[in-house]
C-alpha cells in the first residue's frame, strides 16, 4: 500500500472510531436510563440484575444482527477468529458488568470520564512489556488523571474512600484495555471483524443471561421489562447504535492504528457523554414516566474531567513505538 493509500485509510480509521465514540456516549444515559425504568418496574430487583437485563437483549440481539452480515461464511469461521472473539468477549463482558453497574451509583458523565483511564494504562503496560521506563509524558500524564478522578469523584481525602459507582468503573476500565489490547495484537491482523464480533456478542450474551437468570428475585422479573414500550425502544438503540455499530467499527478499524492512538480517540467518548446528558435525561424520563434528571456542567465535572482529558492528549504527545510481533502476548 502506497503512501497517499496509507494516509487516507488512516483518516478513515480516525473517523470510523471518532464516530464510535460518539454512539458509546449516547450508551451512558441509555443505559442509565434503561436501569432506572428496570428499577421502577421491579423495585425488589438489584443493580446487578437490573445490570444483566441491560446486557442480555442488546448482545443476543446484536449477535443475530451480525450472524446475518456475514450469512453463508460462518462455517469459515477460523480458530484465531473464535480465539480472539472469545477473549473480545470475556473483557468487554466483565467490563460492562462493571461499568454499567457503577452507572447506577454515579453520573453518565463522570462514568465516562472515570473509563478513560485505559488510556493512561495502555502505554504504561507497554513500555513494561518492552522492559522500559515510561517516558515522563506517562508519569505527569498519570499525575493528572489522579488528579481528574479525585475532583470527579470528590474524593474524601479524610478518609480516602471512593464511592461504589467510581471504584466499579476503574475496575471497568481495566478490562476495556484488556479488549484494545486484543484487538492490536499482530496475530489477529487477519481476522474478519464481522466474524469476531459476532463470537464476541455470543460470549457476552451467554455470560450476561447466566448473570440475569442467577440473580433475578423471581422468574417472572426476567419478563416484566419487556412489557415496557420505552424500555424495549432504549434497548433496540443501544443494540443498534451503541453495540452493533460502535462494535462493528471498532473491531474493523482499531487494527489499522495503533493502540495509543486509538486511545487518544477514545478520549471524544465522555466528551461527548456530557454534552447529550444535559437534555436526554429529562426527554427519556418524561417518556418513560421515571426519574432522571438532566446533568449540569459542575466545577467537578469541568475541572476533572478537563484534568483527565488532558492526560490523554499529553501522553499521545510522544507515542510509544508498537512493540515487535515476537513480543505480543
Amino acid at each position: 500500500m502506497n503512501t497517499a493509500a496509507k494516509s487516507s485509510q488512516h483518516v478513515r480509521a480516525l473517523a470510523a472510531l471518532l464516530l464510535a465514540n460518539l454512539f458509546w456516549g449516547l450508551s451512558f444515559p441509555l443505559i442509565k436510563a434503561a436501569g432506572a425504568l428496570q428499577a421502577h418496574l421491579s423495585p425488589a430487583a438489584d443493580s446487578w440484575f437490573v445490570t444483566a437485563c441491560t446486557l442480555v437483549p442488546r448482545f443476543a440481539l446484536g449477535a443475530v444482527i451480525v450472524a446475518v452480515l456475514c450469512r453463508g461464511s460462518i462455517r469459515t469461521l477460523s480458530r484465531l477468529e473464535l480465539q480472539q472473539g472469545v477473549a473480545l468477549g470475556l473483557f468487554a463482558l466483565v467490563g460492562m458488568i462493571f461499568q454499567n453497574d457503577g452507572l447506577h451509583y454515579t453520573s453518565a458523565s463522570t462514568s465516562a470520564f472515570l473509563t478513560q483511564l485505559y488510556a493512561i494504562l495502555i502505554p504504561v503496560w507497554l513500555a513494561l512489556r518492552a522492559r522500559r521506563s515510561p517516558p515522563w509524558t506517562v508519569w505527569v500524564s498519570c499525575a493528572l488523571v489522579l488528579g481528574g478522578v479525585a475532583v470527579l469523584a470528590e474524593l474524601d481525602f479524610s478518609d480516602l474512600r471512593l464511592g461504589r459507582g467510581e471504584l466499579e468503573t476503574l475496575v471497568s476500565s481495566v478490562f476495556f484495555m484488556g479488549q484494545i489490547l486484543q484487538l492490536d495484537r499482530p496475530a489477529y491482523a487477519q481476522n474478519r471483524a464481522l466474524h469476531v464480533t459476532l463470537v464476541m456478542f455470543v460470549v457476552e450474551a451467554v455470560g450476561a443471561g447466566v448473570m440475569a437468570w442467577s440473580t433475578a428475585p423471581t422468574p417472572g422479573d426476567l419478563l416484566v421489562p419487556w412489557t415496557s414500550i420505552p424500555w424495549i425502544t432504549f434497548m433496540l438503540a443501544l443494540t443498534l447504535f451503541c453495540t452493533v455499530g460502535a462494535y462493528v467499527l471498532m473491531n474493523t478499524w482499531q487494527p489499522k492504528i495503533t493502540a495509543t492512538e486509538a486511545g487518544l480517540i477514545y478520549c471524544f467518548e465522555p466528551v461527548f457523554t456530557s454534552v447529550m446528558a444535559l437534555f436526554l435525561p429529562a426527554w427519556f424520563a418524561a417518556w418513560g414516566g421515571f426519574l432522571y434528571a438532566n446533568e449540569t456542567l459542575t466545577k467537578s465535572l469541568l475541572i476533572g474531567g478537563g484534568l483527565i482529558t488532558a492526560a490523554n492528549i499529553l501522553i499521545q504527545l510522544k507515542p510509544l513505538s508498537r512493540p515487535p510481533p515476537s513480543g505480543s502476548s
